[in-house]
């Protein structure tokens, strides 16, 4: 039983006469170690709104909310809520949407709405059923993915010919407006309307 309490002496000796391991912050600015996991930074410009970093977020500190009026998807993330783990890093589609910090770590607040942060993007609806499909942003990531082998959707022939705008001043896409038909392939629809299109028009031969 000696030893173990002679261990614990010395051990007590030796942190009377050495500096304190903490450091003197917030009197002298703390220096993370390298791989430090601070505040998880969004860069709005590589961030797609695709729903990853929210499907892996074990303490659900980033929710999503789809504004069909203003055609737009909220997303809000509550770092009060944030356990710091870089899963929203890892998952992270692009691998420059969200970046965990190694200098911001000072996140104390007496409010805790100044936790929270939102962002917006704009949502790709279809034009028959009124589904969310996903972002414009999303969409356009993938077809940068899929190079040449985007086109083979009509989705995103639809998505480049908005953004081309190759069909001023004719008469391509002239919304639905009662039952699907072959020609609402064409325009801005969920998977499931093309589906039953296809499924009509191309397979049945009606």
């Amino acid at each position: 039983m000696k030893y173990p309490k002679l261990r614990e002496l010395k051990e007590a000796v030796i942190s009377l006469v050495t500096p304190a391991y903490t450091s003197k912050f917030p009197a002298e600015p703390h220096v993370p170690f390298e791989g430090f996991r601070g505040k998880p930074v969004v860069d709005d410009a590589n961030c797609v709104g695709c729903e990853t970093c929210a499907n892996v977020c074990p303490p659900c500190a980033i929710t999503n909310t789809d504004d069909k009026e203003r055609g737009i998807r909220i997303i809000r993330r509550d770092y009060g809520k944030c356990i710091f783990c870089g899963q929203c890093e890892e998952h992270c589609i692009t691998q420059k949407g969200v970046k965990l910090s190694d200098k911001i770590y000072e996140m104390a607040v007496f409010d805790r709405e100044k936790s929270v942060e939102y962002q917006e993007k704009e949502l790709l609806i279809c034009e028959s059923c009124n589904a969310v499909i996903t972002t414009k942003e999303h969409l356009l990531f993938m077809h940068r993915k899929l190079g040449p082998k985007a086109f083979s959707s009509i989705m995103n022939l639809n998505i480049l010919n908005q953004k081309l705008r190759l069909e001023e001043g004719q008469d391509v896409s002239v919304g639905i407006k009662d039952q699907l038909q072959r020609k609402d392939m064409f325009n801005i629809v969920c998977p499931n309307c093309l589906r039953q299109i296809q499924i009509k028009y191309l397979f049945k031969g009606a």
